[in-house]
């Protein structure tokens, strides 16, 4: 029998001379059996029944199977009770997890990688209408699939173009919470954009984040629920070095270069001045589609996105040597290409300091010319998101909000 207070907890999906169809996808891995529509078509007349999909975000991909709806008076299939149970117990827990405090994630959305206080990926994604097989991390979100990291993410000036940027975050959420050996949390998000779009796109893309503030989604193969309950929002690069402006004496010239874009700033004796604040489209992607082009020219081969990165990155790769070479001097064209850009901004190594970061540092480490004494290169890729955690920390407990890091 349904005892008396469990009916009510399924009032959403199950009502009188009702069925709903309950997926395999849903039950995967449950030891819960259903009776097939055959063995109970006798209880309702053809005519009264209404399908209801559960738990559609899973998708439908195998053939649906009857659970009989009955009044607590009736008798219930004992699959079904087994379910209640389960859900009741989904809920208890989910009840207990959302009275916690909010959980403080730093998200530095890139184009090339999506970096947190703790973990980086690239900021591909591809959609596919089943469950990717070979992919290392799979998102799924209202009934769709997708490959996380396996591309990166093509430069677009506006992030909330699509729902690319959406669903990378709920990937770094779930990366973050499963961490911490959690599921289900509110979350509290600080998060940052290149330094001269800030002003015009910080309410676009706060309200772009919290668009679905409950979000219900499955990331490599654990169901998250997750309460978006604020975003805060900082300019990329200066997050990353707001804890250290002692060391900015004088004038400073401070050079972001991500996969997309170089950001530009001025900081003179500890102080960011507004005015000299630049985003130029001079990301090593950039740097990427030149080497790409130069080898296929010289020496009419393809090569793999993969190679480039790894010379990029350590100035070597097991290939041949004409291939390495091309990419040096591609990468060491660029370089050139990043200080004259530099100069004008009046970048004058006579009169300031030059600080590097990101993820373009290391080619100005591996094929620059500079010196050591006025070039200081921040090797740290995940600076930024730390940054963002840090004053974000900050302001909130400066407005007495009580949360979790």
């Amino acid at each position: 029998m349904i005892v008396n207070g469990l009916e009510e907890e399924i009032t959403h999906a199950v009502k009188l001379e009702r069925c709903i169809f309950a997926t395999n996808r849903f039950f995967r891995g449950s030891e819960m059996q259903f009776c097939h529509i055959s063995r109970y078509s006798s209880f309702f007349p053809v005519h009264s029944y209404e399908w209801t999909f559960l738990a559609r975000r899973y998708g439908e991909r195998c053939p649906p199977y009857l659970v009989s709806t009955l009044t607590p008076k009736q008798t219930a299939n004992r699959s079904l009770l087994i379910l209640l149970r389960r859900r009741r117990r989904q809920k208890e827990v989910h009840m207990t997890e959302m009275k916690r405090k909010p959980i403080l994630i730093p998200i530095d959305h890139g184009y090339g990688n999506v970096k947190t206080s703790n973990f980086i990926f690239p900021a591909g994604i591809t959609e596919y209408k089943d469950e990717p097989a070979m992919a290392t991390d799979t998102l799924c979100w209202a009934g769709r699939w997708y490959a996380i990291g396996d591309t990166h993410k093509e430069f677009i000036a506006d992030k909330t173009a699509d729902e690319d940027y959406l669903k990378l975050t709920m990937a770094a959420i779930a990366k973050e919470l499963n961490k911490r050996g959690l599921t289900e949390a509110p979350v509290w998000l600080a998060v940052g954009l290149p330094l001269t779009w800030v002003g015009q796109q910080k309410d676009s893309f706060v309200r772009y984040l919290t668009q679905v503030r409950n979000l219900e989604f499955r990331f490599n193969g654990k169901d998250y629920a997750v309460e978006i309950v604020g975003v805060e929002m900082y300019a990329q690069g200066f997050a990353a070095v707001a804890d250290r402006l002692k060391e900015f004496s004088g004038v400073n010239m401070l050079c972001d270069i991500g996969n997309g874009t170089m950001n530009i700033m001025y900081i003179n004796n500890g102080r960011p001045i507004s005015g000299q604040c630049y985003t130029e489209k001079f990301g090593t992607h950039q740097c990427m589609l030149k080497a790409r082009e130069e080898l296929m020219r010289s020496l009419h081969l393809k090569v793999d996105d993969s190679i480039i990165e790894q010379v990029l990155r350590t100035g070597a790769c097991d290939v041949d040597e004409s291939v390495v070479k091309i990419i040096r001097d591609t990468a060491t064209d660029y370089v050139s290409g990043i200080m004259r850009s530099l100069r004008e901004h009046e970048y004058n190594p006579l009169l300031m300091k030059l600080w590097f970061m990101g993820g373009g540092a290391c080619l100005i480490q591996n094929f620059g010319q500079v010196d050591p004494q006025r070039v200081i290169i921040l090797d740290d890729i995940k600076a930024t998101a730390k940054g963002y955690q840090r004053l974000a920390a900050k302001a909130l407990r400066k407005r007495g909000v009580d949360f979790e890091e």
